[in-house]
């Protein structure tokens, strides 16, 4: 009887959370609605199809001004794909390599991973990208430098890489999402490769197998269910800082809705294709990371 009443009050706390939240959608609607009647607008995605008349930065596909909305969207989300790969594999493995060394014999390495995870956590991710482009870009001469030679040339128009020119907002952006993300990723390889019990690590250097190999072999493989979880909600979050690469002038999906909104005026519209892209961004992250995680488990279990 106990259980019966205590089910029930538990269904009438969801009933009222459910109305609750229809009610507060139906009032936003509504405002909504009232408001696209005053203005006279309505709601129309035709201007997609209308020519710009604004230039790009940044672009990995040919741009002019007399191209419509769409290819000029089209162009942020691909420049907002390329930060986002670029910094989630810089990413995991400056984490993979920065928490290995935590936990690692090597007292130095140790310090300084530990000083490198303590200091850039406490540093918002926005003073971090102005360092990397005020700072350390533009502060740079046109000609630069070149500390490994032809390989890599730094300069105030950016990174070139083995004859590929990567421009200082780019540059900053990757490297201030990198170095960021690294940090917490650090913390959660750390925390992973200690859940894996002391046996295991005993086990492997009695047999005098190298450090290195026994963390690729036999811990990583072990500590991996309890990496991915956290692992995932990392790269959702490296994905919405992406955004913040605006603050820099790089032209992303963020960059460029925002001047096309302002341009158009269909903020509705405008904010509503934002929104599915960059949830687009995270399904494909979040089922990418469940599969691998899948993986992991199966392996272990086998």
């Amino acid at each position: 009887m106990k259980l019966r009443i205590h089910s029930n009050k538990r269904l009438l706390i969801q009933l009222l959370v459910l109305l609750t939240i229809i009610s507060f959608l139906g009032v936003v609607l509504n405002n909504l609605v009232i408001n696209l009647i005053r203005t006279g607008m309505g709601i129309s995605f035709n201007w997609l199809i209308h020519p710009t008349g604004f230039e790009l930065s940044e672009h990995a596909i040919e741009y002019s001004p007399s191209d419509n909305y769409v290819k000029v969207l089209l162009i942020g989300w691909l420049n907002s794909l390329k930060v986002i790969i670029v910094s989630l594999v810089f990413a995991t493995i400056l984490g993979l390599i920065a928490g290995s060394a935590r936990i690692g014999k090597n007292i130095f390495l140790s310090q300084v991973s530990s000083a490198y995870v303590a200091i850039v956590r406490q540093i918002p991710l926005l003073l971090q990208l102005f360092f990397w482009y005020f700072i350390g870009f533009l502060n740079l001469s046109e000609s630069g430098f070149a500390p490994l030679g032809s390989i890599i040339e730094l300069s105030n128009q950016g990174i070139n890489l083995l004859g590929v020119k990567l421009s200082a907002e780019f540059s900053a952006v990757v490297l201030g999402l990198t170095i960021f993300t690294g940090a917490s990723i650090a913390e959660i390889i750390r925390g992973g490769l200690k859940s894996v019990s002391k046996g295991q690590w005993e086990a492997f250097r009695s047999l005098g197998i190298q450090e290195s190999i026994g963390l690729r072999v036999i811990i990583i493989p072990q500590a991996l269910p309890a990496i991915l979880p956290a692992l995932t909600s990392q790269y959702l979050n490296l994905a919405k800082n992406s955004t913040l690469a605006i603050a820099v002038g790089y032209a992303d999906l963020y960059a460029v809705s925002d001047t096309v909104i302002t341009q158009t005026g269909r903020a509705i519209e405008g904010f509503t294709l934002l929104l599915l892209i960059f949830l687009s961004f995270n399904l494909i992250i979040s089922i990418f990371m469940g599969m691998v995680n899948k993986l992991a488990i199966d392996k272990n279990i086998k």
